[in-house]
């Protein structure tokens, strides 16, 4: 009887491919200017501080905002959070592109987008909970999560081959095509968030698996999940996996101009990172839910990192650091959607948007710090340094956790 009220739609598969169309349009907006920073510099005649801002800016507004996205997503549902977002994301894109070559309303346009990406990135398990059961859970957070790699990996590698850069030895003299190039991006950002609005739904008629525990409100929710050791260890483990992550993002450029790479060549190690990401997040979400395990998934995850991260850093050349980019890639990026849905399944009944919203929370603080620590030479190389640390204190943590109690029952 009570399956009769259970149905899992096709139409789940058109909701989680327009989710992943805008999702992969705010990672580009995200990153536009990551892997031509130099370039940027001179095009905008602005301080490298002022282009690291704008990608900055994506975690600062978070910090404001993922809270309150994660409330109106659970309290009214992801139609209206996601639908905000998508509006948010639209408008501000297309006036960024419009207004490419006024460096002040570029930076308008960029907080817009910055504010409209909780509501879209802490929509994921949401979707994933009302739209897919249990065990193509993990798979469906790696969908979303590949969308959010595809789009990193079309702005590190298109971004600089859509602008023209003239030196003078070594020395940039003169930029042109960013303005083209935003126009483009703008764009493709405002035909998703239309997408978006027509064709995802807030939740199919019939569930796809029985509930017998109805979720907790926001804020009961909230205090519950600090109460689950497991969820408590896994906000440490994305503090430090998720920072590193968008602080290497950020400072891509800088990191392989360190090494007397050009600006082709660090859009191509960055992209070569997403690309491990890809192929991370296609195969380990899906062989957790085929084996119904979480942890060791994890705990392989942080082991990965560790020989990435040490690799990017101390190799000397570019084929070192591409191959080391490359493995970074897959085993970090693809703990985030695992990682989603474990944090989802340990604090249930807390709702899924405010689990993933906490833990977004805590690579974004941490993000913002490991950023700007990282702004000189000689930062650049002790964080660099100490990020080696916290991947051996993340595999550690790794180790403590223990498997979704989902997944034990039979």
């Amino acid at each position: 009887m009570e399956r009769a009220n259970v149905k899992v739609y096709p139409y789940r598969w058109v909701v989680l491919g327009a989710y992943m169309f805008i999702n992969m349009t705010i990672q580009i907006q995200w990153l536009t200017f990551a892997p031509i920073r130099s370039a940027a510099v001179v095009y905008y005649g602005v301080s490298g501080q002022w282009i690291d801002f704008l990608s900055m800016s994506y975690m600062f507004v978070f910090l404001v905002l993922s809270i309150p996205a994660s409330y109106i997503i659970d309290t009214y549902g992801i139609r209206v959070g996601l639908g905000l977002g998508a509006v948010l994301a639209g408008l501000s894109a297309v006036l960024k592109g419009v207004y490419a070559d006024v460096f002040t309303v570029v930076v308008i346009g960029q907080i817009g987008l910055a504010a409209s990406q909780p509501f879209i990135l802490n929509a994921v398990t949401a979707l994933s909970s009302r739209w897919f059961p249990l065990k193509e859970r993990a798979m469906a957070a790696g969908f979303a999560a590949l969308s959010q790699y595809i789009g990193i990996i079309a702005v590190m590698i298109l971004t600089p081959m859509m602008i023209q850069v003239h030196y003078a030895g070594k020395v940039i003299t003169e930029v042109s095509g960013i303005g083209t190039m935003l126009f483009i991006y703008g764009f493709v950002t405002l035909f998703s968030a239309v997408l978006s609005l027509i064709l995802i739904r807030d939740k199919p008629p019939l569930p796809p698996e029985i509930e017998t525990i109805q979720r907790h409100s926001f804020i009961k929710g909230m205090i519950h999940l600090f109460k689950q050791r497991n969820m408590v260890i896994l906000i440490i483990l994305f503090f430090l996996g998720l920072g590193m992550f968008n602080a290497i993002s950020t400072m891509i450029d800088s990191i392989c101009l360190s090494k007397g790479l050009n600006v082709g060549q660090s859009g191509m190690v960055g992209g070569i990172m997403l690309i491990g990401g890809v192929i991370g997040a296609v195969i380990l979400p899906i062989l957790s839910d085929k084996l119904r395990k979480r942890k060791i998934f994890l705990v392989i995850c942080m082991i990965g990192m560790i020989p990435g991260i040490t690799g990017l850093h101390l190799s000397a050349g570019y084929t070192g650091a591409l191959i080391s980019s490359f493995f970074l890639g897959f085993f970090v990026m693809s703990a985030g959607p695992i990682g989603f849905q474990y944090a989802a399944e340990v604090s249930f009944p807390t709702p899924e948007s405010t689990s993933q919203g906490i833990i977004l929370l805590a690579g974004q603080i941490s993000g913002l710090i490991f950023v700007a620590g990282m702004g000189t030479p000689e930062g650049l190389n002790i964080f660099m340094y100490l990020f080696i640390g916290f991947s051996v204190l993340a595999l550690g943590g790794s180790m403590l956790l223990g498997e979704s109690p989902m997944l034990l029952d039979p």
